[in-house]
């Protein structure tokens, strides 16, 4: 089977995984759909993600790519419970596709699990296979 190329097939594929890896009703996951707030994701689901991803998508995701890591525990980073500004330009270096206009009103470390969600996923994705076919 190709891997799907199309963000519309891309989020087919993904909701899917997600449902899965969630055990959530795959009709109900929409683009929007925060992966903690709204589904109830936990850090080890994120692993299950990135590994489903990984098989269905036949790409490889570096460790931290898709959800970076040991954000909270940089104290550059976050600091009072709240995100910086220098940590608010580090992730978004890391996570481009979220949405930081939301997140920078308010950026308690709190609200950074709502960047988290499928559409991010679906735009990191889109952007890594178009990626892959323009070097191969």
């Amino acid at each position: 089977m190709m891997p799907p190329s199309n963000k519309e097939e891309i989020f087919i594929e993904v909701r899917k995984i997600v449902a899965q890896a969630l055990r959530a009703d795959e009709q109900k996951i929409g683009l929007n759909s925060s992966l903690i707030k709204d589904l109830g994701a936990e850090s080890i689901d994120f692993l299950d993600i990135v590994f489903r991803l990984e098989k269905s998508f036949k790409i490889k995701i570096p460790k931290g790519e898709l959800f970076p890591e040991k954000l909270l525990t940089d104290t550059r980073l976050v600091n009072a419970g709240k995100v910086t500004a220098e940590g608010i330009v580090e992730l978004q270096k890391r996570i481009p596709n979220a949405d930081w206009a939301a997140f920078s009103e308010n950026p308690s470390v709190h609200n950074l699990g709502n960047l988290f969600t499928v559409g991010m996923i679906v735009d990191y994705l889109a952007d890594k296979l178009a990626l892959l076919k323009s070097t191969t």
